[in-house]
């Protein structure tokens, strides 16, 4: 834990880490996470600097029952996905993702540079990620880890 400010780009960077397992863990192989939250010991809310290379994405289309969700656009111009609808933001614009709205969203790099954005997200225990593009279930238990399964609640 940290007691004094720092440079967002010196904290660890982790590519291509994720909780999905294959085949889905490749949509995101490109994807770097710098968690400036865990380095403050910041327990409600999460925040990160995550950058996307080109061809990469965020996650998988996903909804949160309890998490909500915000990006803002540091570099680059990421397109976000939001159920139907597509976006291509640049650097300062910003966009939320209320919990529970039922709609899905993505964030994908399909420009030949490299996309940066800030990532905050909520904690809330018990919330529930739905995939409806794969076959893929993702709950945050009490202790604050995920847990992925199927969509039948079998594991991978």
């Amino acid at each position: 834990m940290r007691d004094r400010p720092i440079r967002a780009d010196t904290v660890e960077a982790k590519k291509g880490q994720t909780i999905y397992p294959e085949p889905f863990a490749s949509v995101v192989a490109g994807r770097t996470k710098r968690k400036l939250g865990d380095l403050f010991g910041l327990q409600n809310f999460g925040v990160n600097l995550t950058t996307l290379d080109p061809g990469s994405a965020s996650a998988l289309a996903h909804m949160h029952k309890l998490q909500d969700e915000f990006v803002f656009v540091l570099e680059g111009r990421p397109t976000i996905v939001v159920g139907e609808n597509e976006y291509q933001l640049s650097p300062g614009e910003c966009m939320g993702f209320k919990a529970g709205s039922g709609t899905a969203h993505q964030i994908v790099n399909r420009t030949d540079r490299a996309v940066s954005y800030i990532e905050i997200g909520d904690r809330t225990p018990g919330d529930e990620v739905a995939y409806p593009n794969d076959d893929l279930a993702v709950t945050l238990d009490a202790g604050g880890s995920w847990v992925v399964t199927r969509k039948d609640g079998s594991s991978f």
